[in-house]
């Protein structure tokens, strides 16, 4: 393809955060007025790119928990082009800050080995989720891989898809902070912050491409968010070189709105700091998308404090993994089955992760991993015993919410352990196997259940949900359930139900009438292996066991429990059958006050008659 005249460049873009700009936060106008082309408006002059200071610490450390670990030094008054507002600045370190929000309160109540888990994988399920809702824009496929930097042959991630793409606007909203365009129920994303955050705790740098058609005219631009150049440059505000180029005609031709020196600039920039020595090798990342789509490169990936890449990408060729360091050496039947288990298996594996992570399987779209599609994992084919219970939150809504959650027994009970309820929002996990039950009682082991619930919002980092009050009446309810479920089941599994505990042991068993001999040997053996039962229990419940300060029979923690939860559950019933007649009321008085109105209306309607009546009777003599 023969090259064409360059117009001139997109300048580089500084990033602030003001949500209200219609245009795409990062490249503000040089006049108030908004363009009526839909282009995107006209950047700030690009300054001259400053050498590296002195003192200016560079980016020393590829671990990504002491990236952030640097002094912000005073900094010069940005110089502001006449007519221009000055505009909020977001320093670079702000970066690194805000990536650490991906799950600051999982830090709390989590282990520092699953915390990593969910770092990592929660950032990658950020970017399939913008790959998923492109679905509604025609997206058929995402390929996770990992590639090779020629420049220094390191390992990056590459996410792609076959979606809308983005044109020149669209992709300064994407590296804008805050700016989300996903307004819709069936999207995913809302909050205009995934994309900065997940790809800063991959890596340092990242690299988007994206083909666009839009109106009738077919763009594709380059964006550069990239870490280490920013630090090592003593950047103080987020600078993004992006690049633009329409490709509607036969030719290439650049997208510019400033001067040509600003696009050679910004050219020279990504070419500097980005996987890619050369122009052509950028063109040819566009001929990978097809015609329309997005390409995202994340490389300098970070390391783990032994100076090894967090993500593994040799021991699975099919998989990327995190380093599971509690698999090493030889392990037991029970660990080997507990390491095979789902729960287990998607700590470490993006694999196992990936098929789990949406409850409904996409009809027109696949998620490839490392050149093979994610196969759907069906939780609920891992159960027996299943139920399947109805909770209908108070929610004020026109159309009552009905909320099924399915629940049983793993196959694997009662060797295994696990348990927890997998909450799903908008068809994507937010929650998995998350306990309800307190720690260290037998009740609720094994016991799994899969809802979606579409009732609560999701966190910004959709790891967990804001702490509402409907989220705290779901907790109870799911406890509630769990406790149910244990008393009618889990005799199916070989746990012993609640009250049998206080039956005597030395209780003898006689034959009825009509029972033989064979049937009194199995009644002798089940009392046998209550007994041994009671005993394990005894032995494991013992702690468990609060005595009353009357004579009344001691109960265990589990009895307590359950009977606060009935409690409650009855205030609760209270309290909307209150709601209810409340309600009631309010309707018997509007049906009373229609009465009148209707009674007032046939007074009148009667008067009216009587009158009419008398005015028409003929006037006698008198």
């Amino acid at each position: 393809m023969a090259p064409k005249r360059e117009k001139e460049a997109i300048p580089v873009v500084e990033l602030d955060s003001d949500d209200d700009n219609g245009a795409g936060v990062g490249a503000p106008n040089q006049n108030n007025n908004a363009s009526s082309t839909g282009a995107p408006p006209q950047a700030t002059p690009q300054p001259q790119q400053q050498p590296l200071a002195p003192n200016c610490q560079t980016l020393d450390s590829r671990s990504f928990w002491k990236a952030g670990d640097y002094a912000v030094g005073p900094t010069a008054r940005p110089y502001i082009a006449q007519g221009q507002l000055e505009h909020a600045r977001v320093h670079p370190k702000f970066l690194h800050s805000n990536a650490l929000r991906i799950n600051g309160l999982l830090a709390l109540i989590q282990s520092i080995f699953f915390l990593l888990i969910c770092f990592l994988f929660a950032a990658i399920a950020e970017l399939l989720d913008n790959a998923v809702d492109e679905v509604q824009n025609g997206a058929t496929f995402v390929r996770v891989d990992k590639i090779d930097v020629v420049k220094d042959n390191s390992p990056a991630l590459l996410f792609q898809d076959d979606g809308g793409g983005m044109d020149p606007e669209g992709m300064r909203k994407c590296m804008s902070l805050g700016y989300s365009t996903k307004k819709a129920n069936t999207t995913i994303g809302q909050y205009g912050n995934g994309f900065k955050t997940s790809t800063m705790r991959l890596g340092a740098d990242v690299i988007v491409f994206s083909r666009a058609i839009r109106a009738g005219k077919a763009t594709q631009s380059v964006g550069l968010l990239s870490y280490t150049f920013l630090r090592r440059t003593g950047q103080d505000d987020v600078i993004v070189p992006m690049i633009d180029f329409d490709i509607s005609g036969n030719w290439v031709e650049p997208i510019t709105y400033g001067s040509q020196d600003d696009w050679t600039s910004n050219l020279k920039t990504i070419l500097e700091w980005s996987p890619f020595a050369s122009k052509e090798d950028l063109m040819l990342q566009f001929e990978e998308i097809g015609a329309h789509g997005t390409r995202i490169v994340i490389y300098n990936l970070w390391l783990n404090d032994e100076g090894i890449y967090e993500l593994s990408f040799d021991d699975d060729d099919e998989d990327i993994r995190l380093r599971d360091e509690a698999a090493g050496g030889k392990s037991t039947k029970i660990q080997q089955k507990i390491q095979s288990h789902i729960s287990y298996r998607m700590r470490y594996s993006l694999r196992a992760y990936a098929s789990i992570l949406y409850l409904r399987t996409f009809t027109n779209f696949k998620i490839v991993l490392r050149g093979k599609p994610i196969q759907q994992h069906y939780i609920k084919d891992d159960l027996k015993y299943l139920e399947v219970k109805t909770y209908r939150p108070q929610i004020t809504t026109l159309n009552e919410v009905i909320v099924e959650t399915t629940i049983g027994f793993i196959k694997e009970a009662p060797d295994l352990g696990v348990s927890g309820f997998n909450l799903y929002h908008k068809n994507r996990l937010i929650r998995p196997f998350w306990k309800v039950t307190a720690d260290g009682s037998s009740k609720g082991n094994g016991v799994v259940g899969i809802l979606e619930a579409n009732f609560i919002e999701p966190a910004h980092d959709k790891q967990d949900f804001e702490r509402s009050s409907l989220f705290f009446r779901l907790e109870t309810r799911l406890k509630q359930m769990v406790n149910e479920y244990w008393k009618t089941n889990c005799h199916f599994v070989g746990y012993q139900p609640i009250g049998v505990r206080n039956l005597q042991k030395d209780q003898t068993f006689k034959p009825s009438v009509g029972v033989t001999p064979k049937d009194m040997h199995l009644d002798q053996t089940m009392a046998g292996l209550s007994d041994n039962v009671l005993q394990n229990d005894s032995r494991t419940k013992s702690s468990e066991v609060v005595m009353s300060s009357d004579n009344r029979e001691p109960m265990s923690v589990d009895e307590i429990c359950e009977e606060n939860i009935q409690l409650f559950m009855r205030c609760e019933a209270q309290v909307q059958k209150e709601t209810e007649l409340r309600q009631m009321i309010e309707n018997l008085e509007k049906e009373l006050e229609m009465a009148k109105r209707k009674s007032a209306q046939l007074a009148s309607y009667l008067e009216t008659k009587r009158k009419q009546k008398i005015m028409k009777q003929p006037t006698g003599t008198v």
